[in-house]
């Protein structure tokens, strides 16, 4: 078997082992792969493995060995699965690995927000406490997180996640969910969205992304908040209406944005939320933690491994 990595950095930027995947053969590791060198590089390849990467019906067209798909996320949208199928190539993915390290992720927005940990620390370093006359200052009020409410839109694995951290934190946890019933959680009060943003004072997204909610955090939505609440999203970017929460931002009418994905990544230098007061911007790395890029990377081997023994794990298609 011939195994082909065509953009291994992401899951493994040299703090991993890919090992493990040389059981099974002769492994070619690319960190990056322009889309022009692709059938270059996979063009004798059994397998392949791409986070990103895109592998549409042209390329698949000219890797005639190729047999599996392994996606090194849960999102499988840069696979043609369709064309996939039709002609016999089985595409697996990962799910549930993030879980604990987006919703950690989350409580570090919260927690930068409210307590300010680097604005007090470059204030420290420049001096300002050596010439203080207290022995204590703030820069701006220290707000405690217990008894807020924090609401999540989308309410999986990750949301449910959240809630368990929120709980911790003795905060009042509102959700919105499609299946209420099925995944009733104590203490977990479901509610429609638009309560959701009229009473959360921490708004945290975590639903897949769909044709119904391209767009769906938009101004409507944003005039519902109250002027000391703060969005999160370390869900998927095209949920929010960019330039409306600009200029939402620019309004006060929230107090501020914490975003882990945006439309389009990596974002144009003129982005409409870059420079933006109260935005915090971080570049789509809430699922990876050194832990959560481990258990990516054994569930990976995990499916080649299953593949090869004749008992796919994990597919996205049926063939």
């Amino acid at each position: 078997m011939k195994i082909v990595i065509l953009d291994g950095f992401t899951l493994n930027p040299g703090d991993l082992s890919w090992e493990a995947l040389q059981a099974f053969g002769e492994v070619e590791i690319y960190d990056r792969t322009p889309p022009e060198q692709s059938v270059a590089r996979a063009k004798d390849a059994d397998i392949i493995l791409v986070n990103k990467h895109i592998v549409d019906a042209a390329l698949m067209d000219q890797l005639p060995k190729l047999k599996l798909i392994c996606v090194t996320a849960t999102g499988f949208n840069n696979v043609d699965i369709n064309h996939a199928t039709e002609k016999g190539i089985q595409v697996c993915n990962v799910k549930g690995y993030s879980t604990s390290s987006v919703a950690q992720h989350v409580f570090a927005f919260i927690l930068s927000f409210q307590n300010r940990i680097q604005e007090h620390n470059k204030s420290v370093q420049q001096g300002d406490w050596a010439k203080s006359q207290d022995f204590s200052y703030t820069l701006s009020p220290i707000v405690e997180i217990e008894r807020k409410t924090i609401g999540i839109y989308g309410f999986g694995r990750i949301g449910q996640r959240v809630a368990e951290l929120a709980q911790a934190f003795n905060m009042k946890v509102i959700a919105t969910h499609k299946h209420p019933l099925r995944d009733r959680r104590p203490g977990v009060q479901f509610v429609h969205l638009e309560e959701l943003f009229e009473t959360s004072d921490y708004i945290s997204l975590h639903a897949p992304l769909n044709a119904d909610n391209v767009g769906i955090i938009n101004a409507r939505l944003l005039d519902l908040m109250k002027p000391s609440a703060y969005l999160i999203n370390t869900g998927r970017g095209p949920l929010i209406n960019e330039v409306d929460l600009k200029e939402a931002l620019e309004a006060n009418k929230l107090a501020g944005a914490a975003l882990d994905v945006l439309s389009k990544e990596p974002p144009p230098a003129d982005h409409p939320l870059i420079g933006v007061k109260n935005c915090i911007i971080t570049p789509h790395l809430a699922w990876a933690s050194l832990e959560s890029r481990q258990r990516l990377m054994n569930g990976t081997v995990e499916n080649v491994k299953a593949f090869l023994n004749g008992k796919p794990r994990n597919e996205v298609n049926n063939i």
